[in-house]
């Protein structure tokens, strides 16, 4: 088999794992009664992730191939995935929140770090048959997204969005990549690996950046875009099925196909990967940033105003802005690090722009979110399902206004290089 067509393969499945769960996991959480409890499982995403990608890597370094350690990690991600489906199954509504978020955490405490360990087996194999990496690895990257909408579309058409078969499609997924591992080119380890101190090993050396008054400006408002990140990952789901307790949006395509609208969002963000060059060259890298930020205003406050009814349109205008809320600033951010940083912590100072981001500020998003919709709403059983009703339009202009606050605070405090606006 071509190596393009087998790394895409790897690619596919490394994100169709994720893509069975991600949007969907708050309405069966909502349904075993732990609703309030939600911001907890993504944000587990986020903590994790600041420690076990560098963990792994260290192990991928020195000890085990990276292609066998990206089995190895799938095989036990997988099997916790399973047994918090069972487990979810075997209680039902009497799920504690302990025992399942313990078994879930598991999981993703092994899936995370494969995300870093998968580019890595694809770089090696590129690079070991002669490839271009820049030119030849974007084209496979993008069926990993094509993985996760298709997991999200299946889960849905399935039925699985409200029950733990979720779980069992995303725990089947990661047993299938782990065998397909075995098929995957060999890299090697470096039996002479350069003995590197904690804080070499875990990037902590980019954290001199925040002595530069400017770096430091721009990583603390990573961290406070951060915090948007997974909001609508997290409760997009449960808000747009929580028109199903008024019978007039019951039986709306929004509320029966909840996951398939928030696809949208997806296909966006593939499709403005696309336009963020035009974007660099025509505007420069601090209004690129800005457009990501004010966009994240629109992405909340049209959830805030649309509805599944007549009022569907401004779920999709939601869901097509998405891909510039979130890709704009994530890569043009990264843009930024590399251009501002030596060469000896430009790797360290990427993983610190995504801890800020997709870790501190995500986790911290995500709970704070939990706290505002918890406040907001309350759980509704009705006709075998939990809903979680209430003043969900008070919630997202909450966080469009907070959204707002920030990109307001950014045009006015920061301040790039001539030659980078």
């Amino acid at each position: 088999m071509n190596l393009k067509v087998r790394l895409a393969l790897m690619n596919f499945l490394q994100f169709a794992v994720w893509g069975a769960y991600l949007t969907s996991m708050g309405r069966y959480l909502g349904n075993l009664g732990i609703s309030s409890e939600i911001g907890w499982f993504y944000s587990m995403q986020g903590i994790v992730s600041i420690f076990m990608p560098a963990l792994m890597g260290i192990v991928a370094d020195r000890w085990v191939p990276a292609q066998r350690l990206l089995g190895l990690c799938h095989l036990m991600a997988g099997l916790f995935m399973f047994a918090t489906a069972w487990y979810g199954f075997h209680e039902g509504s009497n799920t504690q929140f302990a025992y399942i978020f313990t078994l879930y955490s598991l999981s993703v405490a092994f899936y995370m770090p494969t995300l870093a360990l998968a580019n890595s087996v694809a770089y090696f194999a590129l690079n070991q048959a002669g490839m271009d990496t820049v030119k030849d690895f974007p084209p496979i990257r993008v069926f990993g997204t094509v993985g996760f909408i298709l997991t999200m579309w299946l889960v849905d058409l399935m039925g699985f969005q409200a029950n733990q078969n979720q779980f069992v499609t995303s725990g089947a997924v990661s047993i299938l990549l782990f065998l397909y591992t075995f098929t995957l080119p060999k890299c090697p380890t470096s039996e002479t690996a350069e003995r590197k101190s904690f804080v070499d090993a875990f990037g902590l050396k980019a954290f001199t950046l925040f002595k530069d008054s400017r770096m430091a400006i721009f990583f603390i408002f990573s961290m406070l875009l951060g915090v948007s990140l997974q909001i609508t990952n997290s409760f997009a789901n449960p808000f747009i099925f929580s028109f199903g307790a008024n019978p007039e949006y019951a039986s709306t395509f929004g509320v029966q196909h909840a996951n398939i609208l928030i696809s949208l969002s997806q296909i966006s963000e593939t499709c403005c990967i696309l336009l963020i060059p035009f974007f660099m060259k025509r505007y420069g890298i601090k209004n690129v940033m800005l457009i990501a930020m004010f966009a994240w205003v629109l992405r909340f406050g049209l959830f805030g105003l649309g509805n599944p009814g007549q009022g569907v349109w401004l779920f999709v205008l939601s869901m097509l802005v998405y891909g510039v809320a979130f890709d704009f600033f994530n890569i043009s951010g990264s843009l930024f690090v590399d251009q501002n940083t030596h060469p000896e912590v430009r790797s360290s100072a990427q993983g610190l722009f995504m801890l800020m981001t997709n870790g501190i500020g995500a986790t911290i998003g995500t709970l704070a979110a939990q706290a505002v919709i918890n406040h907001y709403t309350h759980p509704l059983p009705l006709n075998d399902n939990v809903y979680t009703v209430g003043n969900w339009q008070q919630c997202w202009f909450i966080f469009a206004a907070y959204a707002l606050v920030v990109g307001v605070a950014f045009w006015l405090i920061f301040r790039p290089k001539k030659k980078e606006i």
